[in-house]
Formats: structure tokens, sequence, C-alpha cells
């Protein structure tokens, strides 16, 4: 088997994208024969100096010799190129030494030294070998390579180390580790924040295809561009043409004088390539397609894709689109309205992504209402290249952005974007609208899991865990973002509704207790002081009757701002003859100002009302036209604090699991049926044993006397169920007897459930202890991964539909709220006085679960229903899986930019 055909699970792969930590674009792919004459030549360039530290003498032969050895096909050997600027630059390669472990070596060209290939090669190494089983990494450097050592020590993996006579022994772990990831992030963040650089702020742009008439697309872009004061400089490309809307016109990119680092780019589909090539001969550093015609070309469109994505690529060149809007900077260093949209957005702390034009321009015209300002805004449209992953790294090193907005149809790497956003919503929360949801996208299957889970559970799921905060409207969004965009952060869900305007804090308070959050009576003490400014009610909602004065709402405002007996206040006025709303306004602002909590307005009664407060510090307080949106855009801003208050998790480290006998399993049951099915109970009981979940023993059964001897055997009283293949509610078709406690009775009992089923096969198994019935499920989704669930057990699964959802990797965190947010959880916590059920150990048994299904990507399905959890632990009592011959999943974490298609 050659090298290439060794990389991943032993597919051929024909390589992948990267980002050097300057931005420019670096392939990696699998060593070829062909290669051979390419790595030589790349030996010659590099220096004495690298040649000594990577075979520790100065011959080059031993270099060659190595090349000539990398190159020939041998098993278990992998070997990575990295390619740069159109030339071979560097290689990483493995050798096995035993099971588990394999040496590596690295040799990179001194011409991109510092550009962190090294640290690519190694990441991209370690994920190919941990996808083939190697665990361990050795290498053997001189402590004199501080360069290499410096890789090694900033990879984020664990890694030991020794140094004998002048040379260091690493052994490096190739698992993904929580530092690990945030290793990889932060260093793809740097990548990215370079990379994107040229297409947010760019000191030249040309718009391709300007044409001289107004209201065509090209026009529009160039208007946009002069009329919002672009700091840099700006040229029209258009062949018939010197001047367009009064900038000067060349007739290519190409002939445009001096640097261009954008093109905006407006041509019909067919002229994209030459454009983009043209682009790519000038240096141009980023690319917004606008054109569309690519996924609606119907078999051409996919061919068009991967040629322009293959030209930006190769020139380093990232591309937005095609089929988009365009693209906003409002920096004042800026000032970039690359769109062709009327709306021009005011300069603000919300950064925006919508892969739809036409949701982009209405959440810009929601924000443009309600005054809230946009630090960027970029239309994705097909998404061939930036992405909202790209955008998220972005933002995350934004100081101008302090909320993220998404709007998305598609996720192409759904479990990296739950990842990003676990780090990114550390610092600034992500509000995302996700269009698609259908009732039309449930799958088919044979299992409980299988057949109740959608597309929108997983979407559900990954949100729910990643902190990401799912708007149902772009309103929704705009709303939340106005709220979150002014700190600080509730701190709990303690709320006071205060004002004029009693009926509107009647309707807040409703909306409040229906959402969760907290109306505390407030204490005595604060109720005199509110009295004392002639509050009618003084309790909460504070009301301070229709006549109240502007000076009397600032009086009551800053006694329960400065009460510390509530975490947020909405302020319900009323515009009346005795207060103006500008006095009312500047009467929250001067009670607001120092207040140590987040604060929203609703104001009703004056239709051409500003909507905001503006703060003496330039902050701005967000005004709502109904009490409802309010409370609504609070409430998820008590969420998104919550989240972010409380700690990561951890991925818990479990005692007595057995990986090889698991794979071993899985390996023999895949020989035996290569097309994969429904496992065999003997099989279901010893991964269930790999894995330490316990398990009522069962024993099969094809005969009424097999199955009396099988109860003896176990002793009664006994379950007798059918194992008839196929049958998934056994319960239905009357294929379940339990307690029988003799003979008799079983025999009775096999009789009508063969019967019944139509088939001798059964299953005699010894009656579960009492407890809870709870369902663990698993279930393979092609883009999310293995999708866990937990719920309701038994005959109550289909009934009650209670459920929960998560991906993984599962934390100690996600597996416990999933048992908290079960509606049967009061059962499992000793409901009316019953004895609690061992919730540690049904929490085990869902880490076991995980735990499965991460290291067997076969798994496809699994059910445990029911899992009894009682006081004395949990227990599976029926369990079903199925495999199919599912070749390695791909790397979720791996730094690795979007192919063509994805």
């Amino acid at each position: 088997m050659a090298a290439v055909d060794q990389v991943v699970g032993g597919r051929p792969d024909a390589g992948w994208d990267v980002l050097a930590s300057d931005g420019a674009v670096v392939g990696i792919r699998p060593l070829r024969e062909d290669d051979e004459p390419a790595l030589e030549a790349m030996n010659q360039r590099v220096s004495d100096r690298s040649i000594y530290l990577r075979f520790f003498g100065i011959s080059r032969a031993s270099a060659d010799e190595q090349t000539h050895h990398l190159v020939r096909i041998h098993d278990g050997h992998v070997a990575l190129v990295a390619e740069y600027g159109g030339q071979l630059v560097g290689v990483a390669s493995y050798e096995p030494l035993r099971t588990g472990e394999a040496e590596m070596a690295f040799l990179v060209e001194d011409s991109v030294h510092g550009r962190g290939i090294g640290t690519l090669l190694l990441e991209q190494l370690a994920a190919v070998a941990r996808e083939n089983g190697v665990r361990r990494l050795r290498a053997d450097t001189l402590v004199e390579n501080a360069g290499m050592l410096r890789v090694f020590a900033g990879s984020g993996f664990d890694q030991v180390r020794s140094m004998d006579s002048g040379v260091v022994e690493l052994v490096l772990d190739t698992a993904y580790r929580p530092s690990t990831l945030e290793r990889m992030a932060d260093r793809e963040r740097g990548a990215e924040d370079r990379s994107l650089q040229r297409l947010f702020s760019p000191r030249a742009v040309a718009v391709v295809s300007a044409g001289r008439t107004p209201g065509g697309i090209g026009h529009e872009v160039l208007r946009n561009i002069v009329k919002g004061n672009f700091t840099g400089c700006v040229y029209a490309v258009n062949p018939h043409a010197e001047q367009v809307a009064e900038v000067p016109s060349y007739p290519s990119v190409v002939d445009v004088p001096g640097v261009v680092d954008l093109a905006v780019i407006a041509v019909p589909a067919e002229h994209v390539r030459q454009v983009l090539s043209e682009c790519g001969s000038k240096g141009v550093r980023g690319a917004v397609v606008l054109t569309a015609g690519f996924s609606e070309a119907g078999t051409a469109g996919p061919e068009l894709q991967r040629d322009i994505l293959e030209i930006a690529r190769r020139h380093s060149i990232r591309l937005i689109g095609p089929n988009c809007l365009g693209l906003v900077n409002t920096d004042s260093e800026v000032r970039l309205n690359a769109t062709f949209a009327e709306v021009a957005p005011t300069p603000g702390s919300l950064a925006i992504a919508a892969q739809s034009g036409a949701v982009g321009l209405a959440v810009l015209d929601q924000a443009a209402r309600t005054g809230l300002g946009i630090s960027e805004f970029v239309s994705l449209g097909d998404k061939l290249d930036v992405s909202g992953n790209d955008l998220l790294l972005h933002w995350w090193g934004d100081p101008r952005t302090t909320v993220i907005g998404l709007y998305l149809e598609s996720f192409g790497n759904p479990r990296k974007f739950g990842g990003l956003a676990r780090l990114v919503g550390r610092t600034k929360p992500i509000l995302v609208v996700k269009g698609g949801r259908s009732a039309g996208g449930r799958r088919p299957g044979a299992s409980h899991t299988a057949a109740t889970t959608t597309p929108e559970t997983a979407v559900d799921a990954l949100f729910t865990q990643s902190g990401v905060l799912r708007m149902e409207t772009v309103e929704e969004l705009v709303e939340t973002a106005r709220v979150l965009a002014v700190r600080p952060l509730p701190r709990g869900r303690r709320i006071a509704v205060v004002g004029n305007a009693g009926g509107a804090g009647v309707l807040a308070a409703d909306a409040a207790g229906r959402l969760g959050l907290e109306l505390p009576e407030l204490s005595e003490a604060i109720q005199r002081e509110l009295a004392a400014v002639d509050a009618v009610g003084c309790g909460n909602p504070v009301d301070l009757g229709a006549a109240a004065s502007p000076k009397s709402l600032a009086r009551a405002l800053k006694v329960i701002v400065d009460s510390g007996e509530v975490d947020a206040v909405l302020v319900c006025c009323a515009a009346t003859r005795p207060g103006r709303v500008e006095d009312i306004y500047d009467a929250i602002a001067g009670s607001a100002v120092e207040a140590d909590l987040p604060i929203v307005v609703n104001c009703v009664g004056a239709p051409r009302l500003a909507p905001e407060v503006v703060l003496a510090d330039g902050r701005r307080l967000p005004v709502f036209p109904f009490p409802e949106n309010a409370v609504r855009a609070m409430t998820r801003a008590v969420r998104y604090a919550e989240w972010r208050s409380r700690p990561q998790g951890v991925v818990p480290e479990l005692p007595r699991v057995d990986a090889v006998g698991t794979r071993a399993v899985v390996r023999r049951f895949l020989e035996h049926k290569p097309h994969g099915g429904w496992l065999e109970s003997l099989y279901v009981g010893r991964l269930l044993q790999c894995a330490g979940v316990p398990a009522i023993p069962v024993l099969a059964a094809s005969g009424r006397s097999e199955a009396i001897a099988a109860a003896e055997s176990v002793g009664y009283p006994v379950a007798v169920k059918t194992a008839a293949s196929g049958v998934l509610r056994k319960t239905d078709i009357g294929g379940v007897r339990v307690g029988l406690a003799n003979s008799v009775l079983l025999a009775t009992a096999y009789d009508e459930i063969t019967a019944a089923a139509g088939d001798p096969q059964v299953v005699v198994q010894a009656m579960a202890p009492s407890g809870t019935e709870l369902v663990i499920g698993v279930v393979r989704d092609h883009l999310f991964g293995p999708m866990l669930m937990a719920g309701s057990g038994g005959i109550l699964t289909d009934l009650l539909a209670d459920r929960q959802w998560r991906g993984l990797p599962l934390t100690d965190l996600d597996a416990t709220d999933m048992v908290h947010a079960l509606r049967c959880a009061p059962l499992l916590a000793g409901y009316r006085g019953a004895q609690a059920a061992d919730r540690e150990a049904v929490l085990d048994v869902i880490h076991r679960i995980a735990w499965l299904a991460e290291l067997v990507p076969e798994l496809a399905e699994l059910d445990i229903n029911p899992l009894i959890a009682g006081p004395s632990g949990a227990f599976a009592v029926d369990a079903r899986m199925r495999l199919t011959p599912t070749t390695s999943e791909p790397d979720w974490h791996a730094r690795r930019m979007r192919a063509a298609g994805a």
C-alpha cells in the first residue's frame, strides 16, 4: 500500500488547505512517488544548518536517502508535504515503532521559517496519526534545535521530554485536550485575522465590471464605496470606459496602478475564472464575488466553483461568495461599504454574517431602525471559501465587535463551529437565526433514537452545548443584540419593573414570569424610599402613577438601581403631558449612568420616539415599543450570562473501559456481516461490558426447553422477550412477559410470545431492580457526528417525548444538564417521598455510551431502553445496536480550510 493510501483510514486523500501564520494558504497533502525530484530540489535549497539539525550531520546525501525512503511503498509509513508558492517547502513523516507508537521527523525549508509551517505539519501529522490509531509520536531532537523545540512546546499537545548527550527525547500524545484545542484555535485566529485583513481593511479596492449606467450591480457597489467615504483608493475595471461615477477605470485588474488588496467582482459567472486569475497575477489577496449562477447552474455549477476555489487557493486569495451582497466595515479608519444595498450601516458593535442576501438586508434595515450600530457585515452567499467558522475566529479578536449575529442555512463543519463557539462565547455572545427548519428532515430509523432525531434536534443540541443563543426571527436577533451590546450583563434572574405605565408594567411582569425571570418583592426599606417619591405601588412592579414627573422617575430608578435587590431593571413609561419623552429619557440617563446592572426601556405613546436613551458616557440603553419584547430580550441576556459564568466542564476519564476489546468485537461482527446490521444480543452484551455499562445478563433460547433452562440458570423471577429481528417495540406485539415466577408461567409466556412474533428466538433475563425507566440512545449524523439522547424510557418513550439531545464531546456539565432538563427528573430525585435514584450512576452510563460512540465510528444506532435507574445503580435491561462499515470520520477539529462543495 502506497503512502498516499495510508494517510487517513486507508483512504486516498488528495490533501487539504490550511492557513500559515502570515495568512497565506499552504497545501498539505500525502507524499507521492513522483514528488521525489521536488523533494530533492528542496534538500538542495535547505541550509547546511537545517540539514545538520535534522540529520545530525552536514551530508545532504542523508537527506536524499531519506527522500528516497519516504517515497517508496512500505507498510504503516505516512508522509505529508507542505506546498507554498507552488513549491514543496516542508515534509513531515512518521514510522511505526510498535502498536500505538511511531517516530516522527520534520524538515522545513529555511525561506519559509517563521510562517508556522512546521507547526501546521505537526498538527496535521498528529491528526492523521490519531485517525490511524497512533497514540504517541516520538522524536529525537538536538538540544540546539531551538526552533523545532519551540514548535513542539507551543503545539499544545501533552508531551514528555528527557535529555541525553545533547539530544532531547520527546514523546507527544496525539490526543486532543482542551488546552490543545485552545492553542490550535488561538493560532487559527491569528492566521484568519491576517488572511482576512485584505478583505476587511483594504488599502485599495477594484470593482470589476463597474458599468457606467446606474442600477447595475457593479455600478451601485462603486457608488456605495465612494459615498461611504472609503479611506483607501478605489478603481473601476471596465474596458469600455476611462471613468465610471467619477472614478478612474482600467481595462483589467492587471492594468490598475499600484497595489490592489480587494477585488469586488460582478462579471458573469463564466468570466469569474479569468478575472480571479488576473487578480492572482496582480497580487490581490481578497475577493468578493457578487455574481450568481454557480450553485444554480446545474451540472456546470460545481465545476465552476471548484475552478475558482482552486485559483483562489493557489494565489492565497480569500473569497467571499459567490452569489452574495458584499461586505461592510464601519471602522472610521476604513469606512468600506462594498455592497449594492441601499442601507448604509452606522458604526457600532454588532458583527453580522448572513448566508442570504435578503436576510442580510433585513438585519441591516432592522438595526438601522432601532439605532443599533454595526461593526462589520458579511453576506456569505454560497460560502465557497469564507464561512461562519472563519468569521467567528476573525470577530473573536476584533476589539470593535462585542456581539456576533449569524443567519445560517447550512453548516460545513458543525462540530468545529460548536468548539469555536464555546471559546468565542466566553467573551462575546453569539446569536444565530438558523434557516431551513423542516419536519421533512425527519430521518427513517429502526430504533427509538433514530426515529426521533431530526436535523433540528442536532442543531439545538449544538447550540445548547456551545452557548449559542438561537433566535427565531431576525427581529429577535436585533432585539437581543441591543441588550447585549450594552454592558454589564445581568448577574442573575431578578428583574424590577418601574415606571408610570401601570398596564405595561403588568404585561412585563406576566412576560417575565412566563419566561423564567424572577420579580422579587422589594424589601420594606426600599418600599419606604419609593413611597417617599409618591409611588402608587411600591412592590414589584413599581407603579409611579400616570402623573409621575420625570424627576420622580429618576429618583425611583436610582433607589432601585442602588438597592442591590435586583439584577436588571425594565423602565416602562408612557408619554404624558406632565412629562415629555425627551425629559423622561434625560431622567433615565441621569440615574442609569453609574448603574452596575443592565437597564432597558419600554416607552409607549410616542410613535416618533428615539430608539435609544443616550448616557453621558456614550452607552445607549435600548428602547422597545412593547414590554414583552423588552423582557424577551432581557431573558436571553440572562441566559447568556448564566452560560458564560458557569464552568466549562470536562470530559471525564473513565475507568474500566476496554478500547482494544471494543474494536475487536466490531471487527469480528463486520467480518461476519461486511455490510453491517443489527447486532445479536451476544455482541451487544460484549460491547456494553467493554464500555463498563452495568447490564442485566440475558440468555438466548430458541425453544421452550431452552428457555426454561435459561430461567433456571439466571434464577426466578425472570422476564422473557422476543428476539425476532426487525421488532422495535416488543410490547406493541405482545413480545414481552415479566415477573415469571416458575417454569409453568414461563412455558405459557414462551408460547404466546413466539406465536405473536412468528419467531422461536427469545431471550431470558433476570428481573431488574425497581426504579425509573430511562432511554439512552445514539444516532450518527453525517454532519454533526454522534448525537446522544437521554429521556423517559419504557412505554413512556414515545408517549411523553421527554428527550434531551447532546453532541460529542460530552462534558460532565453537558450530561448533568441533560438529566436535569428531563421532565422525569423529579422521579429520579425521589418524587413524593420515593427513594431517590443513583443519579451519578445514570450520568456514568451516559458518559460510557458517549465513549463508545466516539470510539466506534461504525456505530450507527444504539438504544438502551429501558435503563433502570434505582437507588442501587443504573442497569441496562434491553439494548440494541446497529453497525455500518463506516470508515474513519474526518477530524472535526483539525485546521483545514473549507473544500469545494463542502
